[in-house]
């Protein structure tokens, strides 16, 4: 691995910092209290080439590889976490997933405005009974003619009332012999008939983005937007999973980042017992745990971008960035806090924010406990990767950088 960043990669970086950091930063106190998205993140994201930085310029995007992919993410969560929601749904979990399993027909219908922001994609896979145990979703798709009729609920769906389409898995074989074959992947039009969608308000964090549910009663789509073979369902989100997590990893280490540069700027200014905090030595300790977590979480997101640079799977690598990455921005926050006393309790600065925000992270996408297990099971050998029928393609610039390849 070379840590160097390439020019490629510090144009990426300060485009994205100059955005989140001059546009957004400004105003992301209010949109917070108001629970409400700015209507203007996803058209400039979009407007900036963003929401399809690496995606293949053959399909409308900037062509860029994974680890452009994580430092904008981190450059954006260090802003506020809504924005890096944006990436993990509509890129990992959605774009990223038809890239790697889409037909050519799919690739050109949806994945092409996709990656030019024209349309906004999500992942459609929690349930109101369903989360982490995703062989038990609930959501039915029955066959008719050449059709999928779908009816079910998705809740906790970022982005489901702002999205166009929902990358979404449904059950479509009730009793089957392997409960891994018992769900397929479609590519589902957010607004058909039969297809509601709604916010959900009251949450403890990430207030400044859309998070909702998606209801669906007789649905119908059409078999040619089945994503993948039909039982392949479980293999399509979890393939999902290890993009969305890469992006949870890459911006939590961007939350650590905002902590330290906060604490360190607070606490050089705040004087007690007549010299800075910065004096004392069990601020030092938080701070200096600061540095440290978000070092190690800048490497093990960079570790598994570079696994998806080569075309290798990468589920343990970006399981462990994820975990490591969220649990230290979690606790990097709750620090900062105590760096700045009882200000840090206040929404006057941004910690508090990161506080609300980072627990979330600790949730989706796959709970921490849940990586716990995934760990533990590659460590014992009673998990292992085994080869998918479509593979994530490995970054070739000739190729992703290409109009016509």
């Amino acid at each position: 691995m070379d840590f160097k960043p390439t020019p490629e990669h510090e144009m990426v970086q300060n485009l994205v910092r100059d955005f989140a950091q001059k546009e957004v930063a400004p105003s992301i106190r209010e949109w917070d209290r108001k629970q409400e998205m700015s209507p203007d993140v996803l058209p400039r994201m979009a407007e900036l080439g963003i929401l399809g930085i690496c995606l293949p310029v053959k399909y409308g995007g900037q062509g860029m590889d994974f680890i452009a992919l994580g430092l904008a993410c981190e450059e954006l969560e260090a802003v506020d976490t809504t924005l890096r929601v944006v990436m993990s749904v509509h890129v990992g979990l959605s774009s990223l997933t038809l890239l790697q399993w889409g037909t050519e027909q799919q690739l050109e219908q949806y994945l092409t405005p996709l990656a030019k922001g024209e349309a906004i994609g999500c992942g459609a896979f929690s349930e109101p009974g369903t989360g982490s145990d995703v062989a038990n979703i609930q959501t039915f798709a029955k066959r008719d003619g050449s059709d999928y009729l779908l009816n079910g609920e998705k809740m906790w769906i970022s982005l489901a009332s702002k999205a166009d389409y929902a990358l979404l898995t449904a059950r479509t074989d009730p009793n089957p012999e392997k409960p891994s074959r018992a769900l397929t992947s479609f590519i589902v039009d957010l607004h058909a008939k039969g297809v509601s969608t709604g916010d959900l308000k009251g949450k403890l964090g990430v207030r400044a983005g859309s998070t909702g549910w998606i209801s669906m009663q007789d649905v119908r789509v059409p078999e040619r937007n089945r994503v993948g073979e039909q039982g392949e369902g479980f293999k399509v989100t979890m393939s999902g999973f290890d993009s969305g997590r890469y992006t949870v990893a890459a911006g939590a280490a961007g939350l650590i980042r905002a902590c330290l540069e906060a604490s360190v700027d607070y606490a050089s200014q705040r004087t007690a017992f007549g010299q800075p905090i910065s004096e004392h030595q069990l601020i030092k300790a938080k701070i200096a745990r600061m540095a440290r977590d978000y070092q190690i979480a800048r490497l093990l997101y960079l570790q598994a971008g570079w696994l998806k640079n080569q075309g290798v799977r990468n589920t343990l690598e970006t399981s462990m960035a994820k975990q490591f990455a969220t649990q230290a921005s979690f606790e990097a926050a709750s620090e900062a806090i105590a760096v700045h006393g009882a200000y840090g309790y206040s929404d006057e600065y941004n910690v508090e924010r990161y506080l609300r925000n980072a627990r979330g992270a600790m949730i989706y996408e796959g709970t921490n406990e849940i990586h716990s297990l995934i760990q533990a099971e590659y460590a014992l050998g009673s998990r292992a990767d085994r080869p998918l029928r479509r593979e994530m393609p490995a970054y070739d610039p000739d190729l992703w950088q290409s109009p016509g390849a």
